[in-house]
């Protein structure tokens, strides 16, 4: 699938995702999506399985919410969905959930991010991209992660646009239509950033190296086998 990129501070939780298009006459695909006011996931994978396990985080959520008052723990959902993902990974009958997620949140505890695997691995980290192209995101993740937790919203916005910026060709550029960005802090609910304020980030963005993934002109040619020394 196409990357997202998940990172968060002290305070905030960015997801910022890659949204590719079916053809000139598609709408780009949802690549996030709105687990509760508190939580949501980036996908990478099959969307249709993604769909499912939406539904199912969803309903957790509204449960423990009419049960508690109170908003569900990003923590315990993650273990559950893991759980449900290491079911399907022991019947043959069964075929695992086809789709990576970063699930993003506040809860509590504060800030969170992790990462959930079709085996039923899962783990938290401080940033993580998952999905197509995704090293060259983590590569730029682990150049600058000592900074995030005190970064400001706007900051992580620009770090995970940047590192966003990073999976793409070098031929294709990052705009409002086929980028997304979703912002969850201890205070503020789930917002997703409109055009116009996305915009703004996507200007600030470092130029791309035309030269970075284009072949090499001046390598030297191939040898011409004909003219092997065969004598030895």
């Amino acid at each position: 699938g196409t990357p997202v990129v998940g990172l968060r501070s002290n305070t905030h939780v960015v997801l910022a995702s890659f949204k590719k298009a079916q053809s000139e006459l598609a709408q780009h695909q949802q690549k996030i999506f709105k687990i509760d006011d508190h939580m949501c996931i980036g996908i990478s994978g099959l969307t249709a399985d993604a769909r499912v396990l939406a539904e199912y985080m969803r309903d957790e959520c509204l449960n423990h919410r009419y049960i508690y008052d109170s908003p569900m723990m990003v923590g315990r959902l993650v273990v559950q969905v893991a759980d449900m993902s290491q079911q399907k990974t022991q019947n043959y009958s069964k075929r695992p959930y086809g789709v990576g997620l970063l699930v993003a949140g506040c809860d509590e505890k504060g800030p969170h991010l992790f990462e959930t695997c079709p085996s039923g691995n899962y783990f938290e980290y401080y940033a993580m991209a998952i999905g197509g192209r995704s090293t060259s995101a983590k590569t730029y993740l682990e150049k600058h992660h000592d900074s995030f937790a005190a970064t400001d919203v706007d900051g992580l916005i620009q770090h995970a646009v940047e590192a966003l910026n990073k999976t793409t060709a070098s031929d294709t550029n990052l705009s409002v239509k086929n980028t997304g960005v979703v912002v969850i802090s201890t205070t503020e609910k789930y917002r997703e950033l409109p055009a116009d304020e996305l915009q703004k980030f996507i200007d600030k963005l470092e130029k791309k190296d035309p030269e970075a993934d284009a072949p090499m002109e001046d390598a030297p040619p191939p040898a011409d086998p004909a003219a092997m020394d065969t004598s030895g």
